[in-house]
């Protein structure tokens, strides 16, 4: 190639939006929610609530056993696991809704308490990979109309985070649920400083 060539190569994110993926607003976590009970999709809608509820990384999600969540035929309301990134345990809760879908999910599979809750279809993995999660959530999101690359594992992670934050400003408690070992992460991670400043803006006239 001659050394006065200038190779043009296109950006890898050209036309794609990068960055923070966006949290879900009540009112779409609920359209979602509604189309996964309407289609009788058990293991997805177990799936998505106990990923809202839990605010866990997608690799941590999907290596939960029933025994993280279950006690015999009972559902429990906390349970605690090991973050797979920082080896800190993390504890959360477990909402009545969930605790129904999860309870339907392992009764419908006949889940016993050491196999994962959410299964793989290969027979070489005992759950579903983080890829295959990150399909179903581009699903979740573009069946109700919202751009997938706007989208993605985290905004599962982050939804409920930044509902508790956006209600309370305890952002004490908002590290505490996600498992985080600095209170630096968690701004960075819910983009407060940006919200409250567009927030303040928003209430300033001028």
């Amino acid at each position: 190639m001659n050394s006065n060539t200038v190779e043009h190569k296109t950006s890898w994110n050209k036309g794609k939006l990068v960055g923070q993926k966006l949290p879900l607003k009540l009112k779409e976590i609920w359209a979602i929610r509604i189309r996964l009970q309407l289609a009788l999709r058990t293991r997805e809608l177990a799936m998505f609530n106990l990923a809202i509820d839990s605010k866990l990384r997608g690799c941590d999600l999907v290596n939960l056993r029933v025994c993280d969540v279950a006690q015999g035929q009972r559902i429990m309301s906390r349970a605690i696991v090991m973050q797979k990134k920082t080896k800190v345990p993390v504890q959360f809760e477990i909402t009545e809704s969930t605790r129904d879908s999860l309870l339907a999910l392992i009764n419908k599979a006949h889940l016993t308490p050491d196999q994962c809750l959410f299964q793989s279809r290969l027979k070489k993995s005992v759950h579903i990979s983080t890829r295959q999660y990150a399909r179903i959530v581009q699903s979740w999101v573009t069946s109700i109309g919202l751009n997938p690359v706007a989208y993605g594992t985290h905004t599962m992670r982050r939804t409920k985070a930044t509902l508790i934050y956006r209600r309370t400003k305890n952002l004490r408690a908002v590290q505490l649920l996600l498992g985080h070992t600095k209170l630096e992460s968690t701004v960075r991670y819910l983009g407060i400083e940006v919200d409250d400043a567009l927030e303040i803006a928003e209430q300033t006239e001028v």
